[in-house]
């Protein structure tokens, strides 16, 4: 990454904040501090300006070297309405800079939140099911900072997108790293007079600076032409959620596309799963059973320890991690559930529900996803 900025000097030769900085529309928060680089994630996770603030002093008598950098000025979270194309962003929970390409409206079934539905019997997979009604929630995708990666390795992957080749290959993936989904609670808007303020690949050809503009990046035309092209697998449709001894568990799954092999169909998903510890005991993730049911009739079961060879801990630190993965069915649908045992200091166990999702896929589909190519 840039080396940071040099402190400016004040009495004792601190770092200090830069002036006239105030927030917009956060009561008894003004003046606000700039945006500083390494990552805050833990502070900004909910929201918490004035513990951040408090981080900065600590980090104004940093060694010499050492020094924050300023990446720019928090604006206010809208309530309301969506952020536009072009908006920069903190993750609130990982913390990464990333600036968002355009908006998904998703139904959310949060299996957390109390429905007037009684409780079904056991459905036609064979497991217990709440009948939960979807609401419309706003997603965007977005493009990482590809100098915050190596940061959030440990509590994310560096998150990608992955599609399938174009190729007669049917198990050929192909990935465009730094792209992720993110939910409108979890951006934390700011500004910066950087004409080039993320790093990644894709930025400048997606994305153009007009200082007439608010935010001031705008919409190239390949962006438009990418996202209709290949909307059928960067579509975001469904989110689950739901929460067991205070770790939620959301997933997001996406059709990816079918193929042939060998004489018969073969139908791919991605899903994209986050673990969040929304109390303050730590625990650590040891394995992973999941059901997997086909329309073709098909029920498999998966064990196996952690996930994507990790076992993560979901502490007060870092109370979140997120990875993505795939599933093939030889059939055009079905659904997936399972649970995540969690293990607590005490050495004793518990096991966290994984909200049951239907893996759906695009009837109208006509054409095979095209990657990148515009």
């Amino acid at each position: 990454s840039s080396p940071a900025a040099p402190p400016a000097r004040g009495s004792g030769g601190r770092a200090q904040l830069p002036s006239g900085l105030w927030g917009r529309g956060a009561p008894g928060l003004t003046p606000a501090p700039a945006l500083t680089y390494p990552r805050l994630h833990r502070h900004l996770g909910h929201g918490d300006l004035a513990a951040f603030q408090e981080l900065v002093e600590k980090q104004r008598n940093r060694p010499e070297g050492k020094v924050l950098e300023t990446v720019g000025v928090f604006e206010a979270p809208k309530q309301h309405g969506k952020y536009e194309t072009g908006q920069l962003f903190l993750h609130s929970v990982f913390g990464y800079r990333g600036i968002v390409l355009f908006p998904w409206q998703a139904r959310l079934y949060d299996r957390d939140v109390a429905s007037p539905v009684t409780e079904k019997s056991e459905n036609a997979a064979g497991h217990g099911s709440k009948e939960v009604k979807g609401k419309t929630h706003t997603y965007y995708q977005v493009l990482i900072d590809a100098r915050d990666c190596p940061h959030i390795s440990q509590r994310s992957q560096t998150e990608a997108v992955t599609f399938l080749a174009n190729h007669d290959d049917s198990r050929a993936l192909y990935a465009i790293p730094g792209l992720d989904y993110v939910s409108h609670e979890d951006i934390l808007p700011y500004s910066s007079t950087d004409q080039v303020p993320i790093q990644h690949e894709l930025f400048e050809r997606f994305l153009m600076y007009d200082q007439t503009k608010v935010p001031p990046f705008v919409a190239r035309d390949t962006l438009c032409a990418w996202q209709e092209k290949n909307h059928p697998w960067l579509e975001l449709s469904d989110v689950h959620r739901e929460t067991t001894e205070n770790i939620r568990v959301t997933v997001i799954p996406f059709y990816m596309g079918m193929r042939e092999a060998q004489n018969s169909h073969v139908y791919w998903w991605r899903y994209c799963i986050r673990l969040e510890n929304l109390d303050s005991e730590v625990v650590q993730l040891r394995e992973r059973h999941w059901r997997i049911f086909s329309l073709s009739g098909t029920l498999e079961t998966v064990r196996g320890r952690g996930v994507v060879g990790r076992e993560p801990v979901l502490s007060k630190e870092q109370p979140a991690f997120q990875y993505s993965s795939h599933v093939s069915l030889q059939a055009s649908s079905g659904h997936m559930w399972g649970t995540f045992r969690f293990e607590r200091p005490d050495g004793s166990h518990f096991d966290v529900r994984i909200p049951p999702f239907s893996l759906e896929s695009n009837k109208d589909e006509k054409t095979p996803p095209s990657g990148l190519h515009w």
